[in-house]
């Protein structure tokens, strides 16, 4: 079992929440996703492996057992092009659970028009590999879900 971790302060919200079906339909996996705190917040891994991709808006870490995790700062985000986010580590690090990734700002994402809500995905995993979405608020680093 890999628990998940929140990549930001906030509050759950669930994957039917975020306003883009590829996320909201579990197209992409399973998983959770938080409406962060609007002020300015560093986003953490939310397991611990390899930084396979880095992107100011997204991320992924892929674990010791393979296991792949991404995390989306916002939705439709990469038509910002980065403005607004700073990478605090390079694509091929080893990353601890919790270490901080991407510093951002999700009140300047609303002001820009997009929805600053995370979606946290458990990659190529079946909707029955993820139980225990946590509800409520939840601080970065928090547990966020389990994948069996």
């Amino acid at each position: 079992m890999t628990t998940v971790h929140s990549p930001v302060n906030g509050r759950v919200v669930g994957l039917p929440a975020v306003p883009d079906p590829v996320f909201s339909q579990a197209m992409v996996g399973p998983g959770a996703a938080v409406d962060p705190a609007r002020g300015p917040q560093v986003a953490v891994a939310p397991i611990a492996g390899r930084l396979v991709k880095l992107h100011p808006h997204a991320y992924i870490v892929v674990g010791d057992d393979g296991r792949g995790v991404l995390t989306h700062l916002g939705v439709d985000t990469v038509k910002l092009r980065g403005a607004g986010f700073e990478l605090l580590v390079v694509e091929g690090d080893l990353v601890t659970a919790g270490q901080p990734v991407v510093a951002w700002h999700p009140h300047a994402v609303d002001e820009e028009g997009y929805s600053p809500v995370c979606p946290v995905i458990a990659l190529d995993a079946g909707p029955e590999s993820v139980s225990g979405v946590v509800s409520g608020p939840v601080e970065a680093g928090d547990p966020l879900f389990d994948w069996h």
